[in-house]
């Protein structure tokens, strides 16, 4: 990996929030890897060979009259990437009972203590969506379950299924990194039953799972809800974040297309984890 040239866009925001959460979620959906918070907005690192002249189009964002948003942009030297997010990357704990860190802090004295390599993967538990997916997973009786957990990022929540008792899991996200980040972890976590695999929805024919976790985006969970709703076993649950508060009606309409009740909601800063049971 010492050879990728990245290239760093450097965003002023205004208002910050939500401004910042929704322009880092559609810079990552357009292939953004990373995101470092500043006092003014957020700098955000995308692969050159990944970079073309129309990237920031479709960042509706951008575009909207309710924020003020400045960059500029530069090719970025070599840089240890890891050293990097070994200074930007704190440990956090969920509820008192699960810590996410990386190999170089100390363990925490919680019920589940998951380490993360810090690399570009998106799911080191400091999203708000991934924070609340963990949420739902700690409440959650997972014991002898099978999971698929979709767009796994770092495989943070797969692996803390495992921790809980999940027997059968798959991982599986579309991004070559994550999917290698996803490996590595699960073997830092000792994990003995997550399969990981690259690939999207099309590599979910003839599964079944009793849970699905899938944090991803609105239009891709739009897309792949009838498909999740077809691998899901009777009396399942189908855990849903990567969207907004404004988001729920559509998300709610389509789940209930395929007779998938709403549960349970949690919201932090307009970002929403839903918990559908069929």
């Amino acid at each position: 990996m010492s050879n990728i040239i990245y290239l760093g866009y450097y965003f002023k925001v205004q208002p910050l929030q939500p401004g910042v959460e929704i322009l880092i979620a559609e810079l990552g959906y357009a292939g953004f890897e990373s995101f470092v918070e500043t006092e003014e907005g957020v700098t955000a690192y995308i692969q050159k060979e990944e970079w073309h002249d129309g990237i920031l189009d479709d960042i509706q964002i951008l575009q909207s009259n309710e924020f003020e948003i400045l960059y500029t942009f530069d090719e970025i030297e070599q840089t240890n990437w890891n050293e990097e997010w070994e200074k930007n990357f704190n440990p956090i704990v969920v509820d008192d009972l699960c810590a996410v860190r990386a190999p170089f802090h100390e363990p925490f004295q919680t019920q589940y203590d998951i380490v993360i390599e810090p690399k570009m993967s998106f799911g080191t538990g400091h999203h708000e969506t991934t924070h609340m997916m963990i949420q739902h997973i700690l409440k959650a009786d997972v014991a002898g379950k099978s999971v698929l957990d979709m767009g796994c990022g770092t495989g943070v929540l797969a692996i803390l299924a495992e921790q809980k008792g999940a027997t059968a899991l798959d991982a599986i996200d579309i991004d070559n990194w994550c999917y290698l980040n996803s490996l590595e972890n699960v073997e830092r976590n000792n994990c003995r039953h997550i399969s990981v695999y690259e690939g999207d929805a099309s590599l979910l024919d003839g599964k079944a799972y009793d849970i699905i976790i899938a944090n991803i985006n609105r239009n891709i969970l739009l897309n792949d809800i009838k498909t999740y709703a077809a691998c899901l076993n009777k009396n399942g649950m189908l855990l849903l974040s990567g969207f907004y508060n404004d988001d729920i009606p559509v998300i709610e309409a389509e789940c209930q297309k395929y007779m998938l009740k709403l549960s349970e909601k949690l919201e932090r800063n307009n970002w929403v984890a839903l918990k559908f049971l069929n």
